[in-house]
């Protein structure tokens, strides 16, 4: 499969709780969760959320409409196949150009794809660098 498979969707909890293992990155209109689920056979998955915090129920649908196009229709994004996406909706999403949302979005998902091809860079260690945590007994 190429990069630029179309992505399917998240339905089920269990699926959510697990990407939230994954790797976390902060933007002004959302956070994106992203995990490797070391199946690259399989199409990409996303997901959108929004809590409750965020606004009453008519504000929280838009803001899905919104981050569910955006994932539709953005040029340069590359969903990986065998990776979860979970995009977590903030209140800035509803006032953000739409321009600016897809373009945050391809350089979350590029942040992303470069954090977990090499953790070290997402740690913060140089390369090489040995591991303070203790092995396992």
């Amino acid at each position: 499969m190429s990069e630029s498979t179309r992505p399917g969707r998240l339905k089920r909890r269990p699926d959510f709780l697990a990407v939230q293992k994954g790797l976390r990155l902060r933007g002004p209109f959302f956070q994106l969760e992203l995990l490797d689920r070391h199946r690259p056979d399989e199409p990409p998955r996303v997901g959108l959320t929004v809590t409750r915090r965020q606004g009453n129920s008519v504000e929280r649908n838009r803001m899905k409409r919104r981050l569910r196009e955006a994932v539709r229709t953005a040029e340069g994004v590359s969903f990986r196949a065998g990776h979860d996406y979970v995009l977590v909706a903030r209140r800035e999403t509803l006032s953000a150009s739409f321009d600016r949302l897809t373009e945050a979005l391809a350089a979350r998902v590029a942040e992303g794809h470069r954090k977990i091809s090499n953790p070290d860079a997402a740690a913060g260690r140089r390369p090489g660098a040995q591991s303070t945590a203790k092995a396992p007994a």
